[in-house]
C-alpha cells in the first residue's frame, strides 16, 4: 500500500508540474485571412495579436513574449485587453510589455474588463497614453501601405465605469444576468455606432467574442478578440470548459470563426485570472497574415 501511495504521489506531482509548465510555455499560432476586400498592397501584411496578460510575467522584462513577437515580423501589433488583473494588479508588468512591443511595431490597444475593474481605469489609461501607442476609444484610424488604406477600429469593453465615460444604456428586465447581458450589448451597440464603418476593409479590436453578431452587423471585416482564455480547461474532442459571458462548454474560445462576411479571430490569451491554471491550453500569441484574394 505504501508503495502505491508513493507512486500516486509522484504521478500527482508530475501532473502538477506538467500543468505548471504548460502555463509558462508560450506558443505562436498562425492564421491567414483571405478576402477580395484586402487591398493588393496589404497582401502579406502581418498582424500579431496579444491578449489577456493578466499581470503575468514571462521572462525578465517580458522577454519571452517580446522575442516571439519580434520573430513573427509583425507590421502592426493588436493588444485586445486585460493586460492587468484586478485581483493581483501590477501595472508595471503590463507597461513593461507594452513599451517593449512599441519597439517592434506600431501598437493598437483596446480595454478589457480587467482594466476597468476596481476603479483603476483613469490610472491605467493615463499610463498607456504616455507610451508611443494608439489607444482606440470607440474610433477608427487609417493604416496605409503602398498607397492603399484599410481601417483599424476599436471599442472599449462594456464594463466601463459610468463615472469615467458615458453610463451604460438603461434597460428594464428582472433577471440580473439577463439585465447585465442586455446592458453590455447596449453599450457595445452604442460604441459601434460611434464608429463610421465604410466600405473600406476594416479590422476591429473588441475584447469580448460573445458579441460577434453585433460586430458583424456593424460592418467589420475581421474582429480580434480574447477574454475567453481558451475555455481555461480544454477537453480533447470537446473544447473549452468555461468562458466568461458564455458559460460552460462555450463555442467561441479560440481560432477563426465566420459570421456572415465577418471573420472573428479569438486569442486564447497569455495569463490567468480567477482560476490559477490552464489545462491542455498553452498561452498563445496569434499571428494573422492578410491575403489579397483576386
Amino acid at each position: 500500500m505504501k508503495k502505491w501511495l508513493i507512486i500516486a504521489g509522484i504521478l500527482a506531482a508530475g501532473l502538477v508540474l506538467l500543468a505548471w509548465a504548460g502555463n509558462r510555455w508560450l506558443m505562436v499560432t498562425h492564421y491567414t485571412i483571405s478576402s477580395p476586400g484586402v487591398p493588393e498592397a496589404f497582401d502579406g501584411a502581418r498582424i500579431v495579436q496579444i491578449s489577456d496578460l493578466h499581470s503575468a510575467t514571462f521572462g525578465e522584462g517580458q522577454s519571452a513574449i517580446l522575442e516571439r513577437t519580434a520573430a513573427a515580423g509583425p507590421d502592426v501589433i493588436f493588444v485586445t485587453g486585460d493586460i492587468v488583473d484586478s485581483a493581483r494588479y501590477n501595472l508595471e508588468t503590463a507597461l513593461t510589455l507594452m513599451e517593449g512591443l512599441t519597439e517592434i511595431a506600431p501598437v493598437f490597444f483596446v480595454t478589457g474588463n480587467q482594466e476597468i475593474s476596481k476603479d483603476r481605469i483613469r490610472q491605467h489609461m493615463a499610463a498607456l497614453q504616455e507610451l508611443d501607442l494608439t489607444v482606440l476609444e470607440n474610433e477608427l484610424v487609417e493604416w496605409t501601405r503602398g498607397g492603399e488604406t484599410i481601417h483599424i477600429a476599436g471599442i472599449h469593453d462594456p464594463l466601463l465605469d459610468a463615472s469615467y465615460y458615458d453610463p451604460l444604456p438603461e434597460v428594464t428586465v428582472t433577471d440580473p444576468e439577463v439585465e447585465y447581458a442586455e446592458r453590455a450589448a447596449g453599450y457595445v451597440r452604442q460604441s459601434l455606432e460611434e464608429i463610421d464603418f465604410t466600405d473600406t476593409f476594416t479590422l476591429l479590436l473588441a475584447h469580448r467574442p460573445e458579441m460577434a453578431d453585433l460586430y458583424a452587423e456593424a460592418g467589420s471585416d475581421v474582429v480580434f478578440s480574447g477574454h475567453a482564455h481558451g475555455g481555461q480547461i480544454r477537453i480533447p474532442g470537446i473544447g473549452g470548459l468555461f468562458a466568461p459571458g458564455q458559460g460552460f462548454f462555450p463555442e467561441l474560445t479560440e481560432g477563426v470563426h465566420e459570421f456572415g462576411d465577418t471573420r472573428l479571430v479569438i486569442s486564447r490569451g497569455i495569463g490567468n485570472s480567477s482560476f490559477p491554471l490552464r489545462i491542455n491550453n498553452r498561452p498563445e500569441i496569434v499571428v494573422v497574415t492578410l491575403e489579397y484574394e483576386s
